[in-house]
Parts: C-alpha cells; sequence; structure tokens
C-alpha cells in the first residue's frame, strides 16, 4: 500500500507545471520613418472663391417688336463681329420708312411753293404791289415749310433706322451660347429682353472678394519699403471645379472703388490668358493669391502632428534614438505642411507618425526620409 502512495506521489510530481517562468522574447524597437525639421522661405497662398466672366460679355437684346422671322448662327459657334445674328419682320418697318418718304416729298412739294411764292412778294412789296402783312405772312408760309422738311427728314431717318433695327448683328466677335428665342417668337424692346450673349474668350476675367481686414493688412504690407509681397500680385494660380490646377498664371486688373457695406468685403478681378478656350463664364473657381511671406520658416508634415483638445505635438527623436512628446504651435498650413511658429528648433528630427505604437519615452529604429512639402511621396535618405 505505501508503495502505491510513493508511486502517485512522483507521478504527481512530473505531472506539476514547472513554477519557472520562461523568458518572454525580447521586442524589436519599432522602425519609424523620421524626417528633419526644414527651414526655408515660404510663400503662403491664399484661396478665394471667384466666379469667370470673359473678356466682354455682351447680351443681345432687340431694339424694335416683332416676330422672330430668321436665327443665321449654330448655336455655342464663334460668330464674327458685324455677323447676322437675327432678324425680325421688316414688312412693318419698310411700311414707316415707305410713309415717311411720302411724307417728306409732300413737303419738299410745299416747301418749293412757298419758297416761289414768297420769291414773287419781295419785289411786288418794294414796289408796294401788296401789303407788308402779305409779305410776312410768305415768309413765315416758307419759314414753316423749311422746318417741315427737317422734321419730315428726322422722321424718316428714325424709320430707316427702326427698320436697320430689325437686323440684329453680332457687336463683337466670340462664342456666342443658347438662344433664348426661337424663329416665330414674338419679342420687344427692353432690358428683361434678352435673345442671347455673345462672350470674347480671348482672356477671361475672374471676380473674388477680401475681407476688409485682409485688405488691409496685405495693402499695408504691400506699400512697405521692399516688402516681399510686391509683385504678389502679377503671379495668381487657378484652381478649377476638379481640383486640377490651370496651366496659365494670371495677375490682378483692378480692385473695386469701394468696401461693399452690406458684406465688409471688396471684389478684386484678375486677367488670366485662355488660349485653349477651356475657361467659359460663370465657372466658379479658387484663386490662389500670395498673402504672406515667411523668411526662415520651419516646416513639417501635417501627418506628423497629433492634434487633441486643442493641443499640438510631435515626436522628437533624442538621444539612444528615443522620442519624447513635444508640445509645438503650428502656424498656417503650406501645402502638405505646417510651419512651426513654437516649439522646434532647425535640427530637430521628428518621426512622421502612422502608428499609435508609439509612445512618450519609445526607443525607435529610426528611418530618415528626405520630405518636401507638397510631394507626393517622402524619399528615403541615402
Amino acid at each position: 500500500m505505501k508503495k502505491t502512495y510513493f508511486l502517485l506521489a512522483i507521478l504527481l510530481i512530473f505531472m506539476m507545471p514547472s513554477c519557472k517562468k520562461e523568458a518572454a522574447p525580447e521586442m524589436k524597437p519599432l522602425e519609424i520613418s523620421v524626417t528633419e525639421v526644414l527651414q526655408q522661405d515660404v510663400r503662403l497662398e491664399s484661396e478665394y472663391t471667384g466666379q469667370t466672366f470673359g473678356e466682354s460679355d455682351i447680351q443681345i437684346n432687340p431694339r424694335v417688336d416683332g416676330v422672330i422671322e430668321s436665327l443665321n448662327f449654330k448655336e455655342g459657334s464663334l460668330v464674327t463681329k458685324g455677323q447676322l445674328l437675327y432678324s425680325i419682320d421688316p414688312l412693318p418697318y419698310q411700311a414707316k420708312v415707305n410713309q415717311a418718304e411720302g411724307s417728306l416729298a409732300e413737303e419738299e412739294a410745299r416747301l418749293a411753293k412757298a419758297k416761289s411764292d414768297y420769291d414773287m412778294m419781295v419785289p411786288l412789296a418794294k414796289m408796294n404791289a401788296v401789303s407788308q402783312r402779305e409779305l410776312i405772312a410768305a415768309k413765315a408760309a416758307y419759314n414753316a415749310s423749311v422746318a417741315s422738311i427737317s422734321a419730315s427728314k428726322a422722321s424718316l431717318q428714325n424709320a430707316r433706322l427702326e427698320l436697320g433695327y430689325c437686323r440684329i448683328l453680332a457687336p463683337i466677335s466670340g462664342l456666342i451660347g443658347i438662344s433664348k428665342v426661337r424663329v416665330g417668337d414674338y419679342v420687344r424692346p427692353g432690358a428683361a429682353s434678352v435673345l442671347n450673349t455673345v462672350s470674347d474668350l480671348g482672356d477671361v476675367r475672374v471676380r473674388f472678394t477680401l475681407s476688409e481686414q485682409e485688405f488691409l493688412r496685405i495693402y499695408r504690407e504691400v506699400n512697405k519699403e521692399n516688402s516681399s509681397l510686391k509683385g504678389a500680385g502679377q503671379s495668381i494660380s487657378l484652381k478649377l471645379s476638379d481640383g486640377s490646377l490651370y496651366p496659365q498664371t494670371g495677375k490682378i486688373s483692378f480692385a473695386d472703388r469701394q468696401i461693399d457695406p452690406t458684406t465688409g468685403a471688396i471684389t478684386f478681378e484678375a486677367s488670366f490668358p485662355n488660349p485653349d478656350k477651356l475657361l467659359r463664364p460663370g465657372q466658379y473657381v479658387k484663386v490662389g493669391l500670395v498673402t504672406d511671406v515667411r523668411a526662415n520658416a520651419f516646416l513639417i508634415p501635417q501627418r506628423s502632428v497629433i492634434e487633441m483638445q486643442g493641443i499640438y505635438q510631435v515626436y522628437v527623436l533624442g538621444d539612444s534614438s528615443k522620442v519624447h512628446m513635444q508640445i509645438v504651435k503650428p502656424g498656417p498650413a503650406y501645402k502638405d505642411g505646417y510651419v512651426i511658429e513654437d516649439g522646434l528648433k532647425s535640427g530637430d528630427k521628428i518621426a512622421m507618425g502612422g502608428t499609435s505604437l508609439l509612445k512618450n519615452g519609445s526607443v525607435i529604429t529610426p528611418k530618415l526620409i528626405q520630405w518636401q512639402p507638397g510631394q507626393q511621396e517622402a524619399a528615403p535618405t541615402k
């Protein structure tokens, strides 16, 4: 029996787990991309929403009323100055011309008779063959006929003008839009009666607004001696609605004479070359204007900055490949980076971020990356 207990005890000893803990494998340091803080001059652009206009956008309005008889252009095509666009039924206005010509002929006949009567009265009055009263009456009739001739000529000229307005010509060369009327439609003069619009797209105007405060700041800066913003308005960029950058640069043409009291903003207009006719009136675009220049600014990637409750921090590489968290004060954004106003110095190396495993005091294997603002991928340093 004792022998049986002894064997069970030995078996239990061998079956019990070992109390000695195995040593945990040593964790390898994380390989983290780091980049050196850049220090360079930065031209900071502000973006403003703008709208495009043609170099000239001329509305086509009828100057006489009547029925549209023909459309003599292809919608959306280029037209030349003086080209016939619309014709209005000319018959009523041709009748007015004929009537005015008849009235003028009658007045000319009356003038001839009145002049003949007056010329005959002059020598008779000298011989006292007719009274002075009759002479004065003849002269008055002659003067009245002369005045009637002038009125009839004016009426004829007006009738001819109205007849000419039945042919609506292109006021400028440019691109014509979609017609607002068709053959058979009745039109009449007035600002609200627009038949079409012709736009000259050689250059395109872009209008955008600046707030009063921003205008004052930029104006004061530009007018400083040796200002770094001088000439900034002569090279501005344009971003289209699909996010692409327009290949041509533009320049500021003028600013409005006043601040709009309802919005507190001032309107600027810029001009952009449009050789390919890519820009059309009515587009909404983003205007990029250099509004600040920072000399020797510190730049870091935006993705390296950690923001929590309004506090901005980065991981700075220290001695022994250990990182520590540093509070920074970011300034304006520049492409895909931030201008850092406080918290970093030249030569600091910061972690690019991208992992939640990084902690304050972590030891890492740094992989130095050469970062430049706006480049798609950072290149490893050789």
